[in-house]
């Protein structure tokens, strides 16, 4: 990376970190531009470079702390020699509970403002609003052809178990209600279980569905 790319890149977190803090504090709705650009210490015209107006950054500012905490996941994860479909998720979402566990405000500005619109359209299908390729991970983990299981609507199954996890740890992590967090993930995780289950294809359904794609 050249010194000009370095610049726009320390611009551009600049005004990420800002918003992030200023959304967090004072909430979108009472943060305008000019105290993001005036806090951050750039020019008003260098914010429309990245960003179309506050509610762009906004969702730009949920794919790049997002990438942040799935990354970390995905990271851990390796380290692991976990191979089936359904354990990889669980460890992902187990992993990804404790960092909003550890970081309330985090937890609070994404459960707030993630919905699955901007979950598809910035981190499923933009190549460069955030750190973690999220395409990838989705095509790797859900069109696998080597694996003996397909899936009937992986998009469904993702949306269904990002939107149970989203509305049942807020109130666990925040105010322990039903439970706290470590007794509601047994019944979370079984859940997510039969979600996955209940998407799943096998035996020669997978054959005659890759033989349609073929």
């Amino acid at each position: 990376m050249g010194k000009a790319e370095r610049n726009k890149k320390q611009k551009k977190d600049a005004l990420l970190n800002t918003a992030f803090e200023l959304f967090t504090s004072k909430g979108i709705t009472d943060t305008t531009i000019s105290n993001i650009v005036d806090r951050a210490g750039v020019a008003k015209g260098t914010f429309y470079l990245y960003f179309k107006d506050k509610y762009d950054i906004r969702n730009k500012l949920i794919a790049h702390k997002a990438s942040q905490v799935f990354t970390k996941a995905e990271e851990a994860l390796h380290q692991t020699d976990i191979t089936l479909l359904e354990d990889k998720i669980i460890f992902l979402v187990d992993h990804i509970l404790e960092q909003f566990n550890e970081d309330k405000i985090l937890l609070r500005f994404i459960s707030k403002n993630l919905s699955w619109g901007i979950f598809k359209n910035e981190l499923l299908h933009s190549s460069d609003s955030s750190d973690f390729d999220f395409h990838e991970l989705y095509t790797s983990v859900f069109e696998n052809e080597a694996s003996d299981k397909l899936y009937r609507n992986p998009e469904v199954m993702l949306y269904l178990i990002i939107e149970l996890t989203g509305s049942t740890c807020y109130s666990s992590i925040l105010y322990e209600e039903p439970v706290p967090i470590q007794e509601l993930k047994p019944y979370l995780f079984q859940s997510i279980r039969q979600i996955i289950r209940g998407q799943e294809i096998t035996g020669d359904a997978v054959e005659n569905s890759r033989v349609k794609k073929a």
